[in-house]
């Protein structure tokens, strides 16, 4: 994982410890694809984190599943705060891998078991992922990776 030296924003930028457990903590992201004819198109999504690339379980008949299928390049958004002091984000950019079968109905995949196991707790309140024969997964190990944690001002 690269974590790009961000000359303007050292002073905000996440440490390593604070990146994982925010991206731990947070639900939803925002996506980014890019269609066929160039144009951007965004998204929000559930993921899961585990410590070095993000999950993306998404609906395989989805425009971003079409999207990514064709073009695997992608960046992820993952933000909070309402108040601008308390703004907190990360953004992730590389390209995606297919992982599993398409769509996911449950077959043993031992490189699914973490991803899984930490999204269904996370998002389901469960310890086993309910399939649906609908999403399929996609995992970004981003190749750029940007924070900011405006709360690191302190009213500056």
């Amino acid at each position: 994982m690269t974590v790009t030296q961000q000359r303007r924003g050292r002073k905000i930028m996440m440490t390593p410890g604070e990146l994982d457990e925010f991206l731990t903590a947070q639900r939803t992201c925002r996506v980014a694809t890019v269609s066929a004819d160039g144009a951007p198109h965004v998204s929000a999504l559930w993921f899961a984190w585990d410590g070095t690339s993000l999950w993306l379980y998404s609906v395989v008949r989805s425009r971003r599943w079409a999207q990514l299928r064709r073009d695997p390049r992608v960046a992820v958004v993952v933000d909070s705060g309402e108040e601008y002091d308390q703004l907190r984000g990360v953004e992730l950019a590389g390209r995606v891998e297919f992982v599993g079968e398409v769509p996911r109905t449950g077959e043993l995949c031992a490189e699914l078991d973490t991803a899984e196991t930490l999204f269904a707790r996370k998002n389901f309140g469960l310890d086993e992922m309910p399939h649906d024969g609908r999403h399929a997964w996609a995992r970004l190990t981003p190749e750029k990776i940007v924070s900011w944690d405006f709360r690191k001002l302190g009213g500056a």
